[in-house]
């Protein structure tokens, strides 16, 4: 299956250079808008602790990493092209870039939390503009273009449900399924906003325009990433995104450009560093210009909020949002090996709810097909098909011969 997550904002809130951070691949990255013309895709990586100490194995990864202890799972980073007021009607580089979203299991929304650039992505006097519009301003965008889909043909669409007598739930699906709604996601916003006693086509604009805003955040869950943290007038605004949006968003205090710096810093052999890591360690030669600025980010982003947050966004929209799991397949369930005798060679990002069979089907659709049991190789229980696996579980699949 595999994760994907969109990276979304106005322009010239530091999108591609989280994404560069998040990936180290080479983005154009420069302080004008529509520097993203096409989608950058690349891996990032979120970050959590391995089972191999745990466990007092030395692990071979093999789709993934290990680095002292900590496990560094892959997800797909889709950033796309900054956004400007009405893209959903075709303005700046328009619907394009809502279409690259389709796919996006979540959206990390990077927004410009010094208050820096106004509306349209142009620099502005930092702390000039209040960074919870950025928040509405997306919502709004989302919202419009799923509305503008669905409005197309809703006259025959709701006369059909009624005509046929299906179920809502059914043809509504199918219409959205395309954007990464699921059926449950239809049916709860049916049943909450209390439209499945209404008849379809006596529903108001506003009625659906409620249902397609109940969908959206149920389909695209979102991440607020408040980057530019480093800045003065960052701090002030970011306490009132923590405070406003409580209990509705992840709001993680971001400094993409001092991540980006440290991550180049590493693979230089220059410092010590892993990404998520609330401090580093030098370890190379440094120029003093390399001292200033790696003392600046100390001081300004570590030290007052614990991390330059690109690895905590990455981490809370996949583990905290999406509720997913990582879920270790071995072959020998004494050695922790696969079948070439690598030792915890892989893992796999599964969503809530995922069964030892999904694991199965998640490893390859012949073994899904002929799953016969798993064993929980840390105890030896064996497991039955819909077993919920755990975070974190070591899974041996057993097949019929």
């Amino acid at each position: 299956m595999g994760v994907q997550l969109g990276i979304v904002g106005k322009p010239n809130t530091g999108k591609s250079t989280f994404f560069a951070a998040a990936t180290l691949l080479n983005v154009k990255i420069a302080p004008y808008p529509f520097t993203t013309i096409d989608p950058n895709v690349g891996v990032g990586y979120v970050r959590f602790r391995c089972v191999c100490r745990e466990l007092g194995v030395k692990d071979e990864p093999r789709n993934s990493l290990c680095v002292d202890g900590w496990r560094f799972a892959p997800v797909e980073l889709i950033d796309v092209a900054g956004l400007v007021p009405d893209a959903w009607q075709g303005r700046g580089l328009g619907n394009k870039f809502l279409d690259e979203l389709r796919r996006a299991h979540a959206l990390i929304h990077v927004i410009d939390a010094s208050g820096g650039t106004d509306e349209e992505g142009r620099p502005v006097k930092p702390g000039t503009r209040n960074p919870l519009e950025d928040v509405r301003f997306l919502e709004k965008e989302l919202d419009m273009w799923i509305y503008q889909i669905m409005k197309r043909d809703w006259d025959r669409v709701s006369k059909a449900i009624e005509y046929t007598r299906a179920k809502p739930e059914q043809v509504l699906y199918e219409r959205l399924c395309g954007l990464g709604v699921k059926r449950d996601h239809v049916l709860r916003a049916l049943e909450e906003l209390g439209l499945y006693a209404k008849r379809p086509s006596t529903w108001s604009d506003s009625d659906l325009l409620s249902f397609i805003k109940f969908v959206r955040k149920l389909s695209k869950p979102m991440v607020i990433a408040a980057n530019k943290a480093d800045v003065p007038a960052a701090h002030d605004n970011i306490k009132r995104l923590l405070r406003e949006l409580k209990g509705e968003y992840i709001v993680v205090p971001t400094s993409a450009e001092a991540e980006l710096a440290l991550r180049r810093a590493a693979k230089a052999g220059l410092i010590k560093y892993l990404p998520g890591d609330s401090d580093f360690e030098i370890v190379g030669k440094l120029t003093r210009a390399q001292q200033r600025a790696l003392e600046y980010i100390r001081e300004n982003v570590l030290k007052p909020w614990g991390s330059t947050g690109v690895q905590e966004v990455l981490n809370r929209a996949v583990f905290d949002l999406l509720k997913f799991i990582a879920v270790f397949p071995v072959a020998n369930e004494h050695r922790f090996s696969d079948s070439e005798g690598r030792v915890l060679p892989d893992v796999y990002l599964l969503p809530p709810g995922a069964t030892a069979k999904d694991l199965a089907y998640e490893i390859h659709s012949e073994i899904g097909e002929k799953f016969a049991f798993a064993i929980d190789a840390r105890t030896g229980k064996r497991l039955s098909g819909d077993t919920k696996l755990k975070h974190r579980d070591v899974i041996k699949i057993v097949v019929a011969r």
